[in-house]
């Protein structure tokens, strides 16, 4: 096999198991941007046994830094227009997320600033928030609609979403979320409104090709778990990854739920129930938790993790960054919140942005581990210890380098 590059002088944490996988005094070679080998820089084989004599090698000395997979942010809503100030100030005063919703701000607020802003206008804030999340290695990035409650806006967030990604080194995997709430004129006609989303809005989606996922809220502000659940198996049915938000504010049985039609995952699970937990395990249904939503809303209640880890439910850890609930795009933050307010271990955090996150999406099987045949995603760490990607929070990310499809990225602007 020829080589097309070469990394070196690096630390490598594989993602392969619970202890990271960690490989000191590493090597990772690449054809084609795919992984090609890898393992002890000591063990790497011969340039005529790898048979990279024939061609030219490009060689990178990573100087002793940690090399993961590109990260994966799996639940985020980066396509969106104005911004909810006023309601970080209203909760401060005391007001809380439910009030403020059924008083028409919340999600509805920003629905009404994005069903205006044109097309153009949404792609460049949201490549604006993605490059924020390249900036932390990230190198896959799921992207909800959810804030056009239309038929119209709904597809046009989802182009945005496209088209935020399209010259930057990331993919993105865009997610229909048209049962996120009820729209104000649909007020005392739900049925109507999710016949809306089940028979027009989520079959346009799927005939453009501008989905990969579908997403429902299933919450007392939103739906129910009836009425998700037909939502859920109708875009299951079509043949996308399906996802719940579930069980954050009350428990209405959304991680059940998500275990009875075959998604992919349950979203927040602030209020999961153990019958919800074992559920998910029995289903295989991953748990991705939102510590960035808990912290900004001063949660209570924190998603039963010791019971999802008895269950050996996988964790993956996400932004959910948002304008209203979590409006992170720090990774570094999310990931020291998901430890120091979930109870996660450094090494579940950073489990949680890599393999546990691609099984969510089901690219389990090109990304999120450090592994030969799998996409060549890279991200360099200037750390000593990986820990230090969730103990400490700089004003600056630790990334030292990003590799996408076996190139360097040199900026974060454009595919290189």
């Amino acid at each position: 096999m020829n080589w097309d590059r070469l990394w070196t002088d690096v630390n490598l944490a594989c993602m392969t198991d619970a202890s990271l996988g960690v490989v000191r005094d590493g090597a990772v070679a690449t054809k084609g941007g795919r992984v090609a080998w890898i393992g002890r820089a000591d063990q790497l084989p011969e340039a005529d046994e790898a048979g990279s004599g024939a061609c030219t090698v490009l060689v990178t000395r990573c100087g002793g830094a940690w090399m993961t997979p590109g990260l994966v942010d799996c639940h985020t809503h980066l396509v969106f227009a104005g911004n909810r100030a006023d309601e970080f100030r209203r909760r401060l005063q005391g007001e809380s997320y439910e009030r403020i919703a059924r008083s028409g701000g919340g999600i509805l607020a920003t629905v009404r600033a994005t069903r205006a802003a044109p097309l153009h206008e949404l792609a460049a804030a949201a490549a604006k928030r993605l490059g924020d999340l390249l900036a932390w290695g990230v190198t896959t990035v799921e992207i909800k609609s959810g804030y056009g409650l239309d038929l119209d806006t709904e597809l046009k967030m989802l182009e945005a979403a496209a088209a935020a990604g399209a010259d930057m080194p990331v993919d993105v995997m865009p997610t229909l979320l048209a049962a996120h709430a009820l729209p104000p004129e649909y007020a005392g006609r739900r049925s109507a409104y999710l016949d809306l989303v089940i028979h027009e809005i989520l079959p346009a989606a799927v005939e453009r090709g501008l989905a990969t996922g579908v997403d429902v809220f299933c919450e007392e502000i939103a739906f129910s778990a009836a009425e998700a659940r037909s939502v859920l198996q109708a875009g299951v049915s079509a043949g996308l990854r399906g996802h719940v938000h579930a069980d954050q504010l009350s428990d209405g049985g959304g991680g059940a739920m998500a275990a009875e039609v075959g998604a992919r995952s349950a979203d927040h699970l602030e209020h999961l129930s153990q019958q919800g937990v074992e559920a998910m395990a029995r289903a295989d249904v991953s748990a991705v938790l939102l510590p960035g939503a808990a912290h900004a809303l001063g949660a209570r209640r924190m998603p039963p993790v010791q019971a999802l880890r008895d269950a050996g439910v996988s964790m993956a850890v996400a932004t959910d960054a948002n304008p209203g609930s979590s409006p992170f795009t720090n990774v570094g933050m999310i990931l020291n919140l998901a430890c120091t307010l979930f109870g996660l271990t450094p090494e579940e955090a950073l489990l949680g942005v890599t393999a546990a996150a691609a099984k969510v999406l089901g690219i389990d099987a090109d990304a999120g581990v450090l592994e030969v045949g799998k996409r060549a995603d890279f991200a360099l760490w200037d750390v000593q210890d990986l820990a230090e990607l969730c103990y400490w929070v700089p004003g600056r990310s630790p990334l030292a380098g990003l590799v996408k499809d076996g190139r360097p990225v040199n900026g974060l602007g454009t595919r290189s």
